[in-house]
């Protein structure tokens, strides 16, 4: 739809906040046939925002270059009427982007001590004389869009990377079926089974089981101690893994068993060769790090899968702090990564000597912890790279990080959704969330929601009551 052709009662203008672009630098796409307008002050903390190595800042930088790509040689006169839009790739045209200067009016003003106040006097004025069109702020700040409706201005959050509106629909990886699966199938249909790992079932049967949506490299497990995997789907057919619970309980890694059934199902595809990405969501102390560390350590020093281990994670301070603590890169990440240290003690706690333990692992094993901020433009090869608190990463830098993966790394992304710090994240508009669903149905990557608290009964309790 061209911007000519929208209904009087359509038009809209979208003013978009400084958090937004770093949130999504390229927003400007998702406003389909609508104005886009950035306030001149916005630039301006763009502009402060871009110097240095953080996350933040090449957002902030690959926001500027975004919009200079669009204005492009346009002169002062169209930037101020519009500049057209178009998707990079189809060519397809969209709204028109353009600059809003500063226009304060007294008349409809709130004070004009801070940034956040401006753009919303800018926009009173601007509404004044644009009556035609409903003017919208776009924000992440829960603050400003209150203020912004308290001044009678449209405000709204930016959804166009949200894949999901209730946290409850994300996919946990597996599915529960009452009673026995093979008693429900047969009632379907009279199966076949000839003791082979695979099995062949009709799509629509397994949907009358399961009465849910299924993706490849989910599980399904019943009452009677079967574990299923699904592992391709053509539409027709489904083609399933046979396992049980008591296969997947004795599995170990670097002399770690599975504490649950869940666990069991997690630690499969940190095991599985041909899993390139696992997400493991779940609450404080469900195991997930101690899972995906006790998985790196088995594949790189006794299987030999990966030649290294790398951790990472994502914290608010992090970009901030990291600059002035003394030392080397790992020095510096060592007091963010001590849930790693802390869980590599865990699995050495029973060892005669745990320290020399540790030592000798801390020797052998080339575990290396690496900052955020310096993973953008390298590729890891033949890498166990484990992504710590990935649920306060942005949907643009989890993408960021994924897309570091070369030939033969595993990527692990760890989080709690119950725990975020980020101000202008939420569970559902988490990287983690994003991730997730993105990756649903593809063949080389997993899911799983890890239940129950593992670290203590206090901590079980603390988790469910507090």
């Amino acid at each position: 739809m061209q911007h000519s052709q929208v209904q009087d009662d359509e038009r809209k203008i979208y003013v978009l906040d400084t958090n937004v672009l770093i949130h999504d630098p390229n927003a400007f796409y998702k406003f389909e046939e609508h104005r886009v307008l950035i306030p001149m002050i916005v630039l301006e903390e763009l502009d402060k925002l871009k110097i240095g190595a953080t996350a933040i800042a090449a957002d902030a930088r690959q926001a500027v270059r975004t919009i200079d790509a669009i204005l492009g040689p346009a002169s002062p006169a169209q930037i101020m009427a519009g500049v057209g839009i178009k998707r990079i790739l189809t060519g397809e045209e969209l709204g028109t982007l353009s600059i809003l200067m500063p226009m304060a009016d007294t008349s409809v003003s709130l004070p004009s001590h801070s940034n956040d106040n401006r753009i919303i006097n800018d926009l009173l004025t601007l509404q004044q004389k644009e009556p035609d069109y409903r003017v919208i702020l776009v924000t992440k700040d829960i603050n400003m869009r209150l203020k912004a409706r308290g001044c009678g201005l449209e405000s709204e959050d930016y959804h166009n990377d949200q894949l999901i509106s209730d946290i409850d629909s994300l996919t946990t990886g597996y599915h529960q079926i009452t009673g026995s699966f093979w008693e429900q199938l047969e009632e379907c249909a009279p199966q076949k089974v000839t003791g082979e790992q695979y099995h062949r079932i009709e799509r629509a049967h397994l949907q009358e089981i399961l009465k849910d949506a299924f993706y490849v490299n989910q599980f399904f497990f019943d009452e009677k101690e079967f574990v299923g995997r699904i592992c391709e789907d053509d539409g027709h057919t489904v083609t399933i893994e046979l396992l049980n619970t008591g296969v997947l309980m004795r599995q170990k890694a670097w002399g770690l068993a599975p504490r649950d059934r869940f666990q069991a199902i997690a630690m499969y595809l940190l095991f599985h060769p041909d899993v390139d990405l696992v997400a493991l969501n779940g609450a404080a102390g469900s195991g997930k790090t101690i899972l995906a560390l006790a998985c790196a350590l088995e594949q790189t020093l006794e299987t030999k899968t990966y030649k290294r281990i790398i951790a990472t994670r994502s914290t608010r301070g992090l970009d901030e702090d990291i600059g002035f603590l003394p030392g080397t890169e790992a020095e510096k990440m060592q007091p963010w990564l001590g849930a790693f240290t802390d869980n590599l003690e865990a699995l050495h706690a029973e060892d005669f000597d745990p320290s020399s333990s540790e030592h000798f692992v801390g020797a052998k094993v080339p575990l290396q912890f690496k900052s955020l901020n310096f993973v953008r433009g390298r590729s890891f090869q033949q890498s166990f790279m484990i992504v710590d608190e990935a649920q306060n990463l942005t949907p643009h830098q989890i993408k960021t990080i994924v897309t570091r993966a070369g030939q033969g790394t595993k990527v692990v992304c760890l989080g709690n959704l119950a725990q975020i710090d980020t101000p202008y994240l939420g569970p559902t508009s988490s990287g983690l969330t994003y991730m997730s669903e993105r990756f649903k149905g593809f063949e080389h990557g997993g899911t799983v929601t890890l239940q129950g608290v593992a670290r203590s009964r206090l901590a079980a309790y603390a988790e469910t009551h507090l």
